[in-house]
């Protein structure tokens, strides 16, 4: 079977994982933690960049840094992983969906603004398959009525928007190193962005179970002790070390994986013309870092079809997000605000293929030819 995905793997991953253990040092914030962080933010330009167990824990994070409280509404697409909504619905928020663009996936900019309140709190922008959201639009409305923007950029490492990182833009940004992401720390990871330079104090007692135990080793206390609310949200330094070896070559990869996408693209390219199919669009601001290439068929039906037929082809290629507002928790926890016209619809007949940076030009090949056969 070739499968949908496969973790990175560059190579030195257990060299370094073997330097981690010899240093006697496998819990948060060791050497490969403070390369991993030091890395990011001369890359990306961020304030601050923690190192985390998970984008999950990174949204939760951000949750407890921008104080949400019971009543409080979160604006967010619905079309996206749970996490996105579970961190503010565990503060008690209410989460309040707007539909997508059917061009890119990501949250229509145009529709937030008629589903802001005086609840409102934060926006949640998703930059669905590492292609941006129209951040201008969205900081000048959280401007206009005095909103955080926490960019949730799981997807989106080493992409970015008019010259600017993902992740970067927004007050707070939410990496996620998984392994189905373009790099991983070994399995699990995620990464959270300061950006607003008032919050990197806090945000650092959060991460430490609200302790300032940062200030601690870096000398500025002579003790620490229970400053706030928080929880453990350090990545162990072993995955950080399996990490520091993609991050190494983290424009290799993304390079590789550029090549798949275009490749795809390229293979596909008439069907598109012909109207069979659609394809990602790259709007002209955004440089994107080809976390996944899909593909949208006519209906559900369709691509039901499609998916069993390269199943029985032995290619595993998977739809991606149920509507978060049509799922029971969903419906418990949040509301849509304005018109489904596409979320919904769009999801239905969105489909993602193979796509990793250790897949072989022959593997692509049969996965390219396999789909050019269903089509004839």
């Amino acid at each position: 079977m070739i499968p949908f995905n496969a973790p990175p793997v560059v190579g030195t991953e257990i060299e370094y994982m073997q330097a981690a253990i010899a240093s006697g040092k496998l819990c948060g914030d060791g050497g490969f933690t403070r390369r991993c962080q030091q890395w990011m933010e001369q890359h990306f330009g961020s304030q601050k960049v923690l190192l985390t167990p998970s984008c999950t824990a990174s949204l939760e994070m951000a949750a407890l840094l921008l104080d949400i409280q019971p009543g409080d509404e979160v604006i967010m697409p619905s079309f996206t992983f749970v996490s996105t909504a579970n961190a503010f619905v565990l503060r008690g928020a209410k989460i309040v969906f707007v539909d997508v663009r059917p061009d890119t996936m990501n949250i229509d900019e145009t529709k937030i603004e008629a589903a802001i309140t005086e609840k409102t709190k934060a926006l949640v922008p998703v930059h669905y398959a590492g292609v941006a959201c129209e951040m201008d639009t969205i900081m000048a409305l959280a401007k206009k009525y005095n909103l955080y923007v926490v960019e949730d950029a799981a997807q989106g490492v080493m992409s970015t928007y008019k010259g600017k990182a993902l992740g970067t833009i927004g007050h707070i940004g939410c990496f996620s190193f998984h392994e189905t992401k373009n790099y991983t720390a070994g399995g699990e990871g995620g990464a959270t962005l300061v950006n607003d330079p008032a919050l990197i104090d806090r945000a650092e007692i959060i991460r430490e179970k609200g302790t300032n135990r940062s200030q601690f080793f870096r000398g500025q206390v002579d003790k620490y002790t229970w400053r706030d609310i928080g929880s453990s949200y350090l990545m162990a330094d072993l995955q950080a070390a399996y990490l520091w070896g993609q991050l190494e070559v983290a424009e290799q990869i993304n390079e590789r994986r550029l090549s798949l996408w275009s490749n795809y693209y390229d293979a596909f390219k008439a069907l598109a013309d012909s109207g069979r199919i659609e394809l990602p669009t790259i709007p002209a601001d955004c440089r994107q870092n080809a976390h996944m290439f899909y593909i949208k068929l006519r209906n559900v039906e369709d691509r039901t079809r499609f998916i069993s037929y390269l199943k029985e082809a032995e290619i595993m290629a998977v739809f991606h997000y149920i509507p978060l507002h049509i799922c029971p928790a969903g419906e418990q926890f949040g509301v849509f605000r304005g018109e489904d016209r596409y979320t919904s619809k769009e999801s239905d007949r969105l489909v993602r293929l193979p796509l990793f940076y250790n897949m072989t030009e022959i593997t692509q090949r049969t996965v390219i030819n396999t789909i050019l056969s269903y089509f004839a």
